[in-house]
């Protein structure tokens, strides 16, 4: 029960830092704002302070922040819809960009103790591996893409070689200190013998490690974030292509579940307290860029809208009117909405079956 309270309380808070974005970002736009809360449901506590209503409510999920001028036209200078287009873009931006830094910051944290970290550097070869060669791998090699992914990680290895499916790979090298291509390279898994005598099934590579300085801990960080947005990506590509369908996703009970998940697997409470906080990570990059898609009722589709008007302006001297583009996001809201009730339906199910 511990863990679920965690996890209810982790995925409230990054949208209550989504909604913080948006906030600090229209005050510092000179935007009125109506309302600021945090949390959701009957407000428990009031405080009126210059324009805005700052509210703390009764559920402890979530938030919002009520801008003049965000659904309807106003006639208040300080309105939303009155602003230019840099101010607007910086503010619908800015709710993603506080997940994104939420996220990152997680991570930094969590590295901020690290001694080393599994690097993609090739230290040695299983006997008899028919991949070292002199136009082939070498000890030393450090990989830097795999069929044009970029290597961001360690782990990124064993992911982009299990996406392959011819057996040939498109590899990137960095070999003292000079790059190093080798095209439609042909690699495949066999059964090798361990150093404890046991028997794999593998490449026959062996990785090494590299010192956590400082500033190893920043750039290992960062790429980690990086990857959480290539992780989407690749997400969006497998749906779109069929490889993955709604069935695969997961909304705030299986999130929730999965957390609660991985803090109960956990071998000790600081384990379970550095899973959770890296899944929340995840999670934080995750909402950043879902955010950002160009969809109807998503920051992203604000951001597309706030383009197609600006270049309509310059072109037409025209632009949609606000009425017509809030019925577009109304209607991708009430989309989003009844996806969002086909995947809770799906998460739940799967708790009982």
């Amino acid at each position: 029960m511990l863990y679920i309270l965690a996890a209810i309380l982790i995925f409230g808070v990054l949208i209550g830092v989504h909604e913080l974005g948006h906030f600090l970002a229209a005050k510092a736009c000179g935007v009125r704002v109506n309302e600021f809360a945090i949390g959701m449901g009957p407000a428990i506590l009031k405080k009126q302070k210059g324009d805005t209503l700052y509210a703390l409510r009764l559920f402890p999920v979530g938030g919002f922040c009520a801008m003049e001028g965000e659904d309807e036209d106003s006639d208040d200078p300080s309105a939303l819809n009155n602003q230019g287009f840099w101010k607007k873009l910086l503010i619908y931006a800015a709710g993603a960009f506080m997940n994104f830094l939420t996220g990152l910051l997680i991570i930094l944290i969590l590295y901020s103790g690290a001694k080393a970290f599994y690097a993609p550097i090739i230290v040695g070869f299983a006997d008899g591996c028919p991949l070292v060669s002199e136009n082939g791998l070498q000890v030393g090699d450090t990989i830097r893409s795999i069929d044009r992914e970029r290597v961001y990680m360690f782990n990124d290895v064993s992911m982009l070689l299990g996406r392959n499916t011819d057996g040939t790979f498109d590899l990137t090298l960095r070999r003292n200190g000079q790059k190093v291509v080798l095209k439609d390279f042909p690699m495949e898994r066999r059964e090798y013998t361990s150093a404890d005598g046991g028997t794999y099934t593998g490449f026959g590579i062996t990785f090494g490690t590299e010192e956590a300085t400082f500033g190893k801990r920043i750039a290992y960080s960062w790429n980690n974030a990086i990857d959480f947005v290539r992780l989407v990506r690749l997400s969006i590509q497998m749906l779109i292509s069929g490889e993955a369908g709604v069935k695969d996703l997961s909304g705030p009970v299986g999130i929730v579940s999965t957390m609660t998940e991985v803090g109960e697997q956990s071998a000790t409470v600081r384990d379970a307290v550095e899973n959770i906080a890296y899944f929340a990570a995840l999670i934080a990059v995750n909402l950043a860029v879902m955010n950002l898609l160009p969809l109807p009722a998503l920051d992203g589709g604000k951001i597309f809208f706030l383009v197609i008007n600006t270049v309509a302006m310059l072109l037409f001297k025209r632009q949609i009117p606000a009425k017509y583009e809030n019925y577009i996001h109304f209607a991708g809201l009430i989309l989003l909405l009844g996806l969002m009730l086909v995947i809770t339906f799906q998460d739940v199910w799967k708790l009982f079956t």
